[in-house]
C-alpha cells in the first residue's frame, strides 16, 4: 500500500481497540433529547435517495464519506463504496437487525454495568440516525460543514475521538456505544457474505485470502502455509 500522510487503513486495525472496550463498558442511558431526536424519522425516510432502503440524504451521504475514509482505494482493494460496504449498512439498518427485533425494548432503562451489554431504549437504526445527526451536528460546530464535506485530516480527527470518546454529544446517544455499532457494521460489510450487499467480487475475503463458506480446507494448510490458497473465494450464490 502507498504510505500517505496517515495511513486510513491503520485505522480499521488501531479502532477496533477502542470499540472492543466501548462493548464492554457500560452503555449510558439515553437522554430525553435523543428520543426527540428520533420524531421526526418518518419525514427523514420519506427523503430517502433511490437505492437506499433506510438512509436518507443526510445520513446516506454520512456513511459513503465514512467507509471510503475508513476503506480508502489502492493497489490493494477498492474504495468501501465500491465494496457495497454503504449498502450493506443500509439494509441491516433497515433489516430486523436495525428494527431490533431480537432486542428487548420493554424497559425500565436504567444505567447498566458493564457486564450486561447494550442498555438503550434505541433500536440500533434509531441508535445509527441519532448517532450521525449528532456527529454532524459536532463538525459544524467545529470545522463549519457536515461530516461528509468536511477534509480527510478532519474526518479522521472526528473518528479517533469517537473511537476514544474525547468527543462528547449536546444532545445524542452515547458516543462510545454508537462507536462500535458504526465500526461494527463497517467490518461486516467488507467481510461478510456478498449475498448480503457487501464485500462486492469477494474482494474483501481476497484480501486476507479466504475461501469464503467453503472454509474446510486444513488438509491444505501445512502446504499453502505461508503461501496464498490458490481457489477463489465461494460465497452463498455461488452455491444455490
Amino acid at each position: 500500500m502507498k504510505k500517505q500522510e496517515f495511513d486510513r487503513r491503520d485505522f480499521l486495525k488501531t479502532a477496533v481497540v477502542g470499540g472492543a472496550a466501548a462493548a464492554g463498558g457500560t452503555a449510558a442511558i439515553a437522554t430525553p433529547e435523543v428520543a426527540q431526536a428520533e420524531q421526526p424519522a418518518a419525514a427523514a425516510e420519506a427523503a430517502a435517495p433511490a437505492g437506499y432502503a433506510f438512509l436518507n440524504l443526510d445520513e446516506a451521504a454520512f456513511v459513503e464519506a465514512l467507509v471510503d475514509h475508513m476503506i480508502p482505494a489502492d493497489e490493494i482493494s477498492p474504495k468501501g463504496t465500491d465494496l457495497g460496504v454503504n449498502i450493506y449498512i443500509d439494509r441491516a439498518l433497515a433489516g430486523a437487525w436495525g428494527k431490533g427485533e431480537r432486542l428487548y425494548m420493554q424497559g425500565p432503562w436504567k444505567l447498566g454495568s458493564p457486564s450486561q451489554g447494550y442498555q438503550l431504549p434505541l433500536t440500533p437504526a434509531q441508535l445509527y440516525r441519532a448517532g450521525i445527526a449528532a456527529t454532524n451536528a459536532h463538525c459544524r460546530k467545529a470545522y463549519g460543514k457536515p461530516f461528509d464535506r468536511i477534509a480527510d485530516a478532519q474526518r479522521q480527527e472526528v473518528l479517533i475521538g469517537l473511537s476514544t470518546g474525547k468527543i462528547t454529544f449536546d444532545n445524542g446517544p452515547p458516543v462510545r456505544v454508537f462507536w462500535t455499532t458504526l465500526y461494527q457494521t463497517v467490518i461486516e460489510g467488507m467481510y461478510s457474505d456478498p449475498i448480503y450487499g457487501g464485500n462486492r467480487n469477494k474482494a474483501g475475503w481476497a484480501i486476507i485470502g479466504f475461501p469464503g463458506i467453503i472454509a474446510v480446507h486444513r488438509d491444505h494448510v501445512a502446504q499453502y502455509r505461508g503461501k496464498p490458497f490458490p481457489s477463489k473465494p465461494v460465497g452463498i450464490a455461488d452455491m444455490s
